[in-house]
């Protein structure tokens, strides 16, 4: 049975019990290649799919999951997630009214490449990376993909689907000069194999880690901080806990109930946007179905809006967002997608946040930080 052939037996099955049914399926491919002493080394290719089952009846929400697409296994899903309502408290949940969406491919011929190529820009990585003589060792030198296929249906009306994917380039490294010794690594990610660069990601990596080669402790004292774009991604990664509606409900968001309220300098206006055309966080709607818009999160430093999902949005009496995020193993959250702090005066263009929520690569890299 295929994704739309199990999504239509469910829905039909769902409207005969009287329950309403959000079907979400996800499927994701990846493929990791490494390289050591010039050769490839390593060569790792994975999927994993399903489809995920978000029941509400009378007001109580349950959720199932399967990885089998026979009427058997669909059928005991839908039982289960209509049991684990049954065992919910009720708080009046309710699936988003929706609309037909589309399909949309936001991948095209992005990672098309053979894999001949792809081996070939490992072992370039790699190569570029070991050239400095100051690198004692490289630890890893990766590249990495996915591609991910989404498709979503509910008895509420929603119906749709799209393909996303990302390519990238990891490597860690110990660099020694003299009696200093550091260790770092670097992410490059892109939305299409064709956009890397090993030998400019190379570059970056040397020069981010060669830098601290010697560094020394400053002198105490009172000094102008300027912050480097991925340092300033860290800092809105904290923020954002806040921003969402989810922490919001369950009462550890430090921003609730400051909404129009001045909470930052006016020189700050941050805004989600997943309709950004090639961002990686892109996508045309969110784990609901809800389509997707840009958000004014903060606009010259008053609090205007949080992130939420259906569930989070009645909860507050605030809009949905569209900010809904799963898989089909998961249960609801929320997460954002491109987050942008926009430019001030004299600054060309906004530092921006990616959500990798949707892109759990597996083996994950575990490098550790420059130090």
């Amino acid at each position: 049975m295929t994704v739309q052939e199990a999504k239509t037996w469910l829905l039909a099955a769902a409207a005969k019990r009287g329950v309403e049914l959000e079907v979400l399926s996800t499927s994701e491919r990846q493929l990791m290649l490494e390289a050591r002493g010039g050769k490839p080394s390593e060569v790792k290719s994975s999927t994993r799919a399903g489809i995920g089952l978000r029941v509400v009846d009378d007001g109580r929400t349950g959720y199932a999951s399967t990885e089998e697409l026979t009427t058997d296994a669909l059928a005991w899903a839908l039982d289960e997630a209509v049991a684990n309502a049954a065992i919910t408290p009720a708080a009046g949940g309710a699936l988003p009214r929706g609309r037909a969406l589309g399909r949309t491919d936001l991948l095209g011929e992005g990672l098309s490449a053979p894999l001949t190529d792809k081996i070939a820009t490992s072992v370039s990585f790699e190569q570029a990376v070991t050239a400095d003589p100051r690198v004692q060792a490289m630890q890893f030198g990766r590249y990495m993909e996915a591609e991910q296929q989404v498709e979503i249906g509910s008895t509420a009306g929603v119906d749709g689907g799209y393909r996303a994917g990302i390519a990238l380039l990891l490597g860690g490294i110990v660099m020694r000069e003299g009696e200093s010794v550091k260790q770092g690594y670097h992410l490059d990610p892109a939305g299409d194999y064709h956009q890397l660069d090993p030998g400019r990601t190379a570059q970056t990596m040397l020069r981010r880690v060669g830098r601290q080669l010697g560094a020394k402790p400053l002198k105490t004292g009172r000094r102008r901080a300027v912050f480097e774009p991925e340092v300033v991604t860290t800092l809105l990664e904290l923020l954002v806990y806040s921003l969402s509606g989810k922490s919001v409900v369950e009462g550890k968001s430090r921003l609730a109930g400051k909404l129009g309220e001045r909470i930052a300098s006016p020189l700050v206006t941050l805004v989600d946007d997943a309709t950004l055309p090639g961002a990686l966080g892109s996508r045309p709607f969110d784990s609901e179905g809800t389509a997707s818009a840009r958000l004014t999160l903060v606009e010259e430093g008053v609090l205007r809006s949080f992130m939420h999902n259906s569930v989070t949005a009645r909860r507050t009496g605030q809009p949905n967002t569209g900010h809904a995020s799963r898989t089909y193993s998961s249960t609801l959250s929320v997460s954002p997608t491109n987050l942008l702090l926009l430019p001030g005066a004299g600054i060309a263009r906004p530092t921006a946040c990616w959500s990798p929520t949707s892109w759990a690569f597996t083996p994950a890299p575990t490098p550790s930080a420059a130090r």
